[in-house]
């Protein structure tokens, strides 16, 4: 009878533990292409959201605030939008009139519905907490209404 090398046994186990026991060389980007993949979805849905323009209209009735400055170019509407100020004291005025965080949606809609807006601009003090400003763009939002940042051009030296 043939007496054959068999790898059986302790020897066969020794060695598939030593194999097994290499360091992997392949990168898992699961991970990875999850987190892309979550930020991309996030970015395509809030860019569209904000707008931000340079104040060109007159501030006739509307509440004083001192607007941020930045360098974006002025934008023209084609319809008078629906101006809505937070002041620095967090308090929302709706045109001239101050309202209430909770009535914000409800007044939107109804202006929307009755067609008589069709983009929201938000005059946010620049020394208004920023919460309060994105709380009134989420109402914005809800109401189913555009909106456009409105900002103060910056000074050229």
């Amino acid at each position: 009878m043939g007496a054959g090398l068999q790898l059986g046994g302790a020897l066969g186990s020794r060695r598939a533990r030593r194999r097994s026991a290499r360091p992997m060389s392949e990168i898992n980007v699961t991970p990875f292409v999850d987190v892309m993949l979550v930020l991309l979805i996030i970015f395509m849905v809030t860019a569209p959201l904000l707008t931000v323009g340079v104040n060109i209209d007159s501030k006739a009735g509307l509440p004083e605030v001192e607007l941020p400055q930045t360098e974006a170019g002025a934008v023209t509407p084609e319809k008078a939008p629906l101006n809505i100020t937070v002041d620095p004291g967090g308090r929302i005025f709706l045109q001239n009139t101050e309202i209430g965080f909770d009535e914000l949606v409800s007044k939107l809609a109804a202006i929307r519905d009755a067609g008589g807006a069709e983009q929201v601009w938000v005059r946010g003090d620049k020394a208004a907490a920023y919460g309060s400003v994105a709380r009134v763009l989420v109402r914005i939002k809800e109401a189913g209404l555009p909106v456009t940042l409105v900002t103060d051009q910056v000074e050229q030296r």
